[in-house]
């Protein structure tokens, strides 16, 4: 990769990202006018595409996007409000996972919106942008917003809290839900003028270590796991270790890193079941993490590997169906650019 230039390959995939942006400042998952849904905005994929704005500087464009979720989180205060007080049992009354770009509107047709992981997430970017001086938050309505979303957490007692997860399906207890609040949680414990329970971080450690390394009780190995090393880094050695190990021997295909095993979502077989579709932003994950983690050889493979993945039009697809060259039509799909980027990013920095 000698002759690759990584600046010009980081640039062209932020000019990707920025295409997504709506003026409103949130990112929709994918091109404004796809046909698969994805032209909604998530919480969750807004949280990632961040990530590579955050890991180049433009603090700009994720102070845009935080100040969307703020903004978002006001309008829905009532319903937060609710659900602090009386705690949610039906997943209409979590905080929504998907709303309009433009109107901040939830949408109401059924649908897994119980993700903690997603509301942690938001709080964890936030709190990022204040404790680096890069503050979105001007009125005392938003302030409170913030403490409201810790009070939520608490709230749902997340640290046993079943809920839809990152891949918004089964209802079970997420390890990469809960290590997504435990996170958010000790980086909001940093701002003396937030009140963050000790046992809210304890519990949900506790709740790690008893479940790691599985995702939950149904899935021993997932691709949902490696963001409790990146971003969130709230593994330890051995963990880290063991997850890394379960996803690249089960997970890791030629494309990309299928969700877990079984996956039925753009499933080639009519089985639903031998043939899972390859994720693209699961390479680049992979090269991030051994970036960080100081193995070049392995961060440059994985970079490598997640090249492949880049269309002939310069866009990184959500996934590949098993085993070809076709990718799905979420393509570009956000996620999966910023990833990329933040994968280039880390492989550069790399000493020698």
């Amino acid at each position: 990769m000698s002759s690759f230039d990584f600046d010009v390959e980081i640039q062209r995939h932020l000019d990707v990202l920025r295409t997504l942006q709506k003026p409103t400042g949130v990112f929709t998952a994918s091109a404004h006018d796809v046909q698969t849904g994805y032209d909604k905005a998530w919480l969750r994929d807004i949280y990632f595409m961040t990530l590579g704005f955050l890991e180049t500087g433009d603090l700009p464009v994720v102070q845009k996007a935080a100040k969307a979720f703020l903004t978002l989180f006001v309008k829905h205060k009532d319903k937060i409000n609710w659900a602090i007080e009386h705690k949610p049992h039906e997943a209409w009354q979590y905080i929504h996972a998907r709303f309009h770009p433009e109107t901040f509107e939830e949408y109401w047709e059924e649908w897994g919106n119980s993700q903690n992981d997603a509301v942690g997430e938001v709080l964890n970017l936030v709190v990022e942008l204040e404790l680096r001086g890069a503050s979105v938050i001007e009125t005392d309505e938003e302030r409170e917003m913030v403490q409201k979303i810790v009070d939520y957490l608490v709230a749902l007692e997340y640290w046993h809290d079943e809920d839809n997860g990152i891949w918004e399906e089964s209802m079970e207890v997420h390890a990469s839900s809960i290590g997504s609040c435990v996170a958010a949680l000790k980086k909001a414990k940093q701002l003396p003028w937030l009140h963050v329970p000790d046992d809210a971080i304890a519990l949900g450690e506790q709740a790690l270590r008893a479940l790691l390394p599985r995702e939950s009780v149904t899935k021993f190995a997932d691709l949902a796991l490696l963001s409790l090393i990146y971003p969130f880094a709230v593994t330890t050695e051995e963990e880290t270790k063991k997850i890394l190990e379960n996803v690249e021997y089960h997970l890791t295909r030629d494309r990309g890193v299928i969700r877990y095993k079984l996956d039925r979502y753009y499933n080639r077989n009519e089985d639903g079941y031998s043939e899972e579709a390859e994720w693209c932003f699961g390479l680049s994950w992979l090269a991030i993490i051994y970036a960080e983690r100081g193995d070049k050889d392995k961060a440059y493979y994985y970079l490598r590997q997640a090249q492949k993945t880049v269309t002939p039009e310069g866009l990184v697809p959500e996934l590949y169906y098993s085993h070809t060259d076709n990718p799905n039509g979420n393509t570009p799909l956000g996620w999966s650019e910023s990833m990329y980027v933040v994968a280039l990013k880390k492989v550069q920095e790399m000493k020698g």
